[in-house]
């Protein structure tokens, strides 16, 4: 089976970097999803906006690369457990297929890009290829009690951001600073990074911004 994409997502996210690690960690990123030209049909969106939250079938298209492994090291376990790349949400898979569920703010139809899917919690980067939207279904698809194998025993690291009046001024779009500090505070760090001098640089909503982490505390340095 051969597929295309039907859209691509625009986001604040110009590389992988600071992403976070699963969709509706921040719930205050906003993104767009823009159809491709032979899909600019509303009729194709109709009823989709009575959804409060969609699923999106999508690319790791960052991580094109030939051939596979049966384990991967899930980032969440320091970087040196090993896991098979089934029990895991690793991009490095035999089909570089991503599956995010996030929430759905309102479609407006825009005269040249046709019906545009305005969504918050996406853990996309801009431009990646959508292949497929599905509404969640609440019935079938919450399952309050599922187990989550090894995931279960691990706790969301999160950090105390720490960021100036004169740094989020400095911010190219103001109201993206609250999208920003969510983002902040997953830690966008490799689990093995424990460094207080390092400076990490983040790209994100058209600024480079700099910050430390030291003692579960990220303090922003620069915005540039």
């Amino acid at each position: 089976m051969e597929i295309n994409p039907i859209a691509h997502i625009r986001t604040e996210f110009p590389e992988k970097f600071g992403i976070p690690r699963q969709s509706g960690l921040a719930a205050n990123l906003q993104a767009r999803i823009v159809f491709e030209p032979e899909y600019r049909n509303f009729d194709a969106v109709r009823g989709l906006d009575g959804f409060s939250h969609i699923w999106l079938i999508w690319e790791f298209s960052a991580n094109r690369k030939s051939g596979w492994q049966p384990t991967v090291r899930p980032p969440r376990l320091g970087g040196n457990g090993h896991m098979g790349v089934f029990a895991t949400r690793s991009p490095f898979r035999p089909n570089a297929l991503g599956l995010s569920c996030v929430g759905l703010e309102r479609i407006e139809f825009d005269p040249k890009d046709g019906p545009v899917i305005h969504v918050k919690g996406a853990d996309l980067m801009d431009g990646t290829p959508v292949y497929d939207i599905k509404p969640y279904i609440k019935y079938a698809d919450c399952r309050p009690e599922a187990s989550c194998g090894y995931v279960d025993s691990l706790s969301e690291r999160t950090l105390q951001v720490v960021l100036s009046e004169d740094l989020a001024g400095r911010m190219k779009d103001k109201t993206a600073v609250p999208a920003l500090i969510e983002v902040l505070s997953l830690d966008p760090r490799p689990s093995y990074h424990d460094d207080p001098d390092r400076v990490y640089g983040l790209s994100f909503a058209g600024n480079n911004v700099l910050f430390k982490v030291e003692d579960g505390t990220l303090t922003v340095v620069g915005i540039e």
